[in-house]
């Protein structure tokens, strides 16, 4: 079952002689349960790319759509609305409140959407991930990876369409770089999650199901 699909989808920014083709005609799709890795350069349209997918940018032309609902039709709080509830984010930098603990994090934006926290799913999550023991520490006490494991659990808490992470081992050592992934991985095949994520890296990219390439705005392999 597709979850994913992008048709002709452009993001260019500029005008004329400033114009820039960060994506110059992508068309993706991605299967329910995948995990996959897109690769790239820096500037060749990863992050542009990931944006689009997660509704954070508008686009150029072209179409997004997820779990069947086309993302370029949404108005500005549709899309809110859509963003909060079927798609997850790990961002390189883990983004968690500084004031709330483990548990408080991750169960923030199912709160925020004045819905019912299912606590035995999340207690599920923390232990598959290993933080369960840090619950009730807030993210100071913790170490990178364990930020990002917080940052994963919130992501997967709110049963997202897909979840897509962007660098999320960036700031991290290679060993706890390993381990994190290996958990989203985890987390693909257990919770039937799929999973996006856009690396420079290619040693963490072959750890996905799949790996596309992508160099100035185009796929160029691995599709």
């Amino acid at each position: 079952m597709m979850i994913l699909e992008t048709r002709q989808l452009k993001k260019y920014y500029g005008k004329k002689n400033n114009e820039v083709k960060a994506l110059n005609g992508v068309d993706l799709s991605i299967n329910k349960g995948e995990f996959v890795a897109i690769v790239g350069t820096s500037g060749s349209g990863k992050s542009t790319l990931l944006h689009l997918i997660g509704g954070l940018d508008d686009v150029t032309s072209g179409k997004v759509y997820v779990n069947d609902v086309d993302l370029t039709t949404l108005t500005p709080d549709e899309t809110t609305i859509f963003r909060r509830r079927q798609i997850g984010f790990v961002f390189q930098n883990y983004n968690l409140i500084p004031i709330l603990n483990v548990k408080e994090n991750i169960t923030l934006p199912i709160e925020l959407d004045n819905k019912p926290v299912d606590a035995s799913y999340v207690d599920n999550l923390l232990e598959t991930l290993g933080i369960k023991n840090k619950a009730n520490k807030l993210p100071h006490e913790l170490s990178g990876g364990q930020q990002q494991r917080v940052a994963i659990a919130r992501a997967l808490a709110t049963k997202p369409s897909i979840l897509l992470a962007d660098e999320p081992t960036g700031n991290l050592d290679s060993k706890t770089s390993m381990e994190v992934l290996g958990l989203l991985k985890l987390s693909c095949k257990k919770y039937n999650q799929t999973i996006v994520m856009i690396t420079h890296n290619e040693e963490i990219a072959q750890l996905a199901d799949r790996m596309i390439r992508l160099e100035d705005g185009l796929i160029t392999g691995g599709q």
